[in-house]
């Protein structure tokens, strides 16, 4: 698999609200859920996503720093409620670097820290 291909397959789930297997997600992303959680602790983060592709099939979590966790079209919905600067502009910087990862055999991993307004 090219990062090409990986990173078209991508767009089309994260940012075309394409679909997302469960299988994949339970196959790749479920073990890791205690070492998200355990991550997001540590580094103080407010929640933590990841994702993959593999063989043309994408999933996706999102684990909410109350421990809640959201897989697939459910994380895809809440990534974008949490976090609205994650416009597509900024998917598009994400997902090539993701692209890059998910060839190396890597499944990328993304922390997010907010700021509660002062006002």
């Amino acid at each position: 698999m090219t990062v090409r291909t990986i990173r078209q397959r991508l767009e089309q789930a994260l940012l075309r609200n394409g679909p997302m297997r469960d299988e994949r997600y339970a196959l790749e992303l479920e073990g890791l859920l205690d070492d998200l959680k355990a991550s997001m602790a540590q580094d103080q983060d407010a929640y933590i996503f990841a994702g993959t592709e593999n063989n043309g099939d994408v999933a996706m979590v999102l684990v909410e720093h109350s421990g809640h966790v959201h897989s697939n079209e459910r994380a895809r919905t809440k990534l974008q409620a949490l976090w609205p600067a994650a416009d597509e502009r900024t998917m598009q910087r994400l997902i090539p670097a993701f692209a890059h990862q998910l060839h190396a055999g890597d499944i990328p991993i993304t922390g997010v820290k907010t700021v509660r307004s002062l006002a």
